[in-house]
């Protein structure tokens, strides 16, 4: 657990923290419309992708046990 902490999540956060302000002080123009992200074939794709790669390691993890 240290190791994850010191070599993954330690960096992540220093990287949150650094950049933080940076990609806050962008402005921009006004924001577009709520109904302007398609979310009809990419989340589904995303689901399933996540649905298959979740199946698989179970079916690895029974046949190393």
């Amino acid at each position: 657990m240290k190791l994850l902490f010191l070599n993954r999540l330690l960096p992540a956060l220093l990287l949150v923290v650094a950049f933080g302000e940076v990609v806050l002080a962008q402005t921009g123009g006004p924001a577009p419309s709520p109904t302007a992200t398609p979310l009809d074939g990419g989340v589904s794709l995303l689901l399933a992708g996540g649905v298959a790669y979740g199946i698989r390691h179970l079916r690895g993890r029974r046949k190393k046990a």
